[in-house]
């Protein structure tokens, strides 16, 4: 099993942390997404402006039951923070492709890989 962020979510988040210099973070919590370290706040609620979701683990859009069903079988039930380079390997490729990345995971290791898009608009 694993977790697709598309790559037109991701690309202005990861766009964000380079030209911020700074980390992005994976976040599982109120749904599994992606934000840059220090991103764009939003002025209404002082909320980070950019997030990349996972398909399927958007509290905004998908029904409670199934994003956190989903986020608890991929990674577990406890929620965390983990820090990636945007200028790693796989994040630089997806900032400079059509790809969508894969997130998948064991008890110990999160791995990342680039993906074709889905062909599928959702």
């Amino acid at each position: 099993m694993s977790l697709r962020f598309k790559g037109a979510d991701l690309r202005p988040v990861l766009a964000e942390a380079v030209a911020n210099q700074c980390r992005v973070i994976l976040v599982k919590d109120q749904g599994v997404y992606f934000l840059a370290e220090h991103g764009e706040r939003r002025p209404e609620d002082g909320r980070q402006k950019l997030l990349a979701y996972a398909v399927g683990c958007n509290p905004n859009v998908d029904p409670f039951d199934d994003w956190w069903e989903l986020a608890r079988a991929e990674l577990g039930g406890d929620d965390f923070g983990e820090y990636f380079d945007p200028n790693a390997r796989v994040l630089a490729h997806i900032l400079n492709s059509e790809d969508d990345l894969e997130l998948s995971a064991t008890a110990t290791h999160l791995s990342l890989r680039p993906m074709p898009p889905a062909s599928d608009s959702n």
